[in-house]
């Protein structure tokens, strides 16, 4: 907790130290009237402009930047199988070190420094979240004392999926992981973890701006809390009874391997919740999201680049981690078995992912800015193309890329909030619907890999810390997201955007 606060308090000053001499510089961008006529007239231009504008300040990365970030993920993919005991003990030292070249190569050969900057307060916001949910969730404990059948194991994941979009994926992930381990001991195998991924980690949260952080982010930027619903929940229904259904198959045939040993078993199915204090530290958590300066005006904030960073919020949310775990019901922690390694992992895993993929969403936004990508931006690239980088890129800033792309594309600025909810309310050509196709690509293809969505990489670390064996990041891909994820996908497109 100390390194935790540590990190925090430095990224607070050097936010701060680098925004001195310009914060008092900034001033509020004003806005132009045009009429219908004249925004006609430059949607095919706006694109061009505003790569033109980015130029001003600072040359574009160059392709061969994105190595490092390449090499990260390779180094994932094949550590843990091929050179295990390296990647122990060394993934720190190169998911920082990988992140340094790229952060380096922006600040002093590029003279980039906002790009750095922005990264590091996009992974401040992203660690205080999920270490306080993690640590929070860690000192609740739920007792499930019922037989393992496929359809309590299903009926569990739909609750997650549901409970998903009222504390959000990791939030859902946290509290109800380990009760699914436990109520599967003796039976539990990894397609159980995958499962669980893809129903409760990422696809569940689609209904709520607080389920994924795509959606947050859309919200903060302008889309209304109800359109997630209004528009999501009918591909989420036919997405989660699909998978559903295949889980429940599944299970029925290969869950049933210890079946001797659990008749034996006697069961009571009750249910036993300890340490329920720690809801109220979950909803302290999930409530302070919403300070956003953004959002509301009077929240504190740090300005810089023309935005406005949270660090309010942030210090809220460790002091959560460090109160719900200092004064924690011990039995809970006990009975969860709960250590700090699985957000340790996380924390250095991404911040390498956050700090070396800046240049690869560079070239991507640029390239979907400029005329000729503008050209190409219909519903049907918008869900391929958010979907398949989000599964290898974070998906919350994949999400914002398209967005602002599909928006510049119609002669309107993401950085407009007005634009933004005239956007969602479909006051451009099938906005709504462009809308629609990034936000459902962005959560659901955030569980092709691990590193798609924030909760993968930590339920996956969680269940290796129970004993259980998951696949690799290939054998994830391979065995189960593209035989079973991916034709949902493909079916979730076919049935909504494929033929409109």
């Amino acid at each position: 907790m100390k390194k935790l606060f540590a990190v925090f308090v430095m990224v607070i000053g050097f936010t701060f130290f680098v925004d001195q001499p310009e914060c008092q510089a900034q001033t509020e961008t004003q806005t132009e009237e045009v009429d219908t006529t004249e925004q006609r007239d430059k949607i095919q231009s706006v694109a061009a402009h505003i790569h033109d504008d980015s130029h001003e300040h600072h040359e574009d990365a160059p392709v061969w930047l994105v190595i490092p970030f390449v090499a990260l993920l390779l180094m994932i993919a094949t550590g843990p199988l091929f050179y295990e005991h390296f990647w122990h003990h060394n993934y720190p030292k190169i998911a920082v070190g990988l992140a340094v070249v790229v952060v380096f190569y922006y600040l002093f050969a590029l003279q980039n420094v906002h790009g750095p900057v922005h990264a590091l307060a996009e992974y401040v916001q992203f660690i205080a979240l999920l270490a306080s949910l993690y640590i929070a969730s860690g000192g609740i404990l739920i007792e499930i004392d019922k037989k393992a059948t496929p359809l309590a194991n299903v009926s569990l994941l739909l609750i997650g999926a549901i409970i998903s979009n009222l504390i959000g994926t990791t939030g859902a992930s946290m509290l109800l992981i380990r009760p699914f381990i436990r109520l599967n001991k003796g039976n539990i195998q990894p397609y159980h973890i995958i499962f669980f991924i893809f129903m409760v980690s990422n696809i569940g949260g689609s209904l709520t701006p607080i389920g994924d952080p795509p959606l947050f982010l859309g919200f903060l930027k302008g889309v209304p809390f109800f359109w997630t619903l209004e528009y999501n929940w009918p591909a989420w229904i036919i997405a989660l009874l699909i998978l559903a259904v295949i889980f429940f198959f599944i299970d029925k045939k290969f869950g049933r391997a210890n079946e001797d040993e659990l008749e034996e078993a006697t069961y009571t199915n009750k249910f036993e919740l300890i340490g329920s204090k720690n809801f109220l530290w979950l909803l302290v958590v999930i409530l302070s999201v919403f300070l956003d300066p953004n959002v509301i005006d009077w929240v504190p904030a740090i300005r810089y680049d023309g935005q406005k960073f949270s660090f309010l919020r942030e210090i809220i949310m460790l002091s959560v981690a460090y109160l719900s775990y200092r004064f924690a019901d011990q039995k809970a922690i006990k009975g969860n078995e709960f250590n700090f390694e699985p957000i340790r992992e996380v924390a250095f895993i991404f911040i390498g992912i956050f700090g070396t993929m800046m240049p690869a969403l560079e070239l991507v936004g640029n390239f979907a800015k400029s005329p000729e990508g503008a050209e190409m931006i219909t519903h049907n690239t918008l869900y391929w193309g958010t979907g398949i980088l989000s599964g290898f890129l974070d998906n919350a800033p994949t999400y914002l890329n398209f967005l602002a792309a599909a928006m510049a594309s119609q002669g309107a600025e993401i950085s407009n909030i007005e634009n933004v909810r005239n956007f969602a309310m479909n006051n451009y050509e099938d906005s709504a619907f462009e809308l629609m196709a990034i936000s459902i690509a962005a959560v659901f293809f955030g569980a092709m890999t691990y590193i798609g969505n924030g909760p993968n990489f930590m339920v996956k670390s969680i269940a290796e810390q129970s004993g259980i064996k998951m696949p690799s990041f290939f054998g994830y891909v391979i065995r189960f997201s593209i035989p079973i994820l991916l034709p949902v996908l493909i079916i979730t497109w076919l049935i909504f955007f494929a033929f409109v």
